[in-house]
């Protein structure tokens, strides 16, 4: 069974459809959630950190790019996107989180990626 502890993406405001200029991007998980699935997959160790790398394209297109990484759960992972210096148009976002578990001495991680649609209007 799969359990749907996140990430999820936090949107600013519901009225806030477009991005511009420096915007504080931010995700958080369902820790309860989190530690059924663990369980399932054997992990029975704490957790030892999680991290979450963020990344964006021109929607449909090839290659991410990273944006920045963040391991600051109090703060929801927040990473700083600034669009200024790129093309009005709609992009994806992705937050891949990281859990990593030590197991048997040896540390593993689960990773969920997140994709979210954006206009940049700059």
């Amino acid at each position: 069974m799969s359990y749907n502890w996140g990430p999820h993406y936090i949107v600013p405001s519901e009225i806030f459809k477009t991005y511009s200029g420096s915007v504080l991007l931010r995700e958080e998980f369902d820790k309860d959630l989190l530690h059924k699935e663990l369980e399932e997959l054997g992990f029975t160790e704490p957790i030892i950190r999680v991290t979450n790398p963020w990344y964006y394209r021109s929607k449909n297109g090839d290659t991410w790019i990273k944006i920045g990484e963040s391991e600051d759960r109090d703060r929801y992972f927040s990473v700083t996107w600034d669009t200024t210096s790129l093309e009005n148009g709609q992009y994806e976002l992705i937050g891949l989180m990281h859990v990593f578990v030590k197991q048997h001495g040896e540390e593993k991680a689960i990773a969920r990626l997140n994709i979210v649609e954006v206009t940049v209007e700059n």
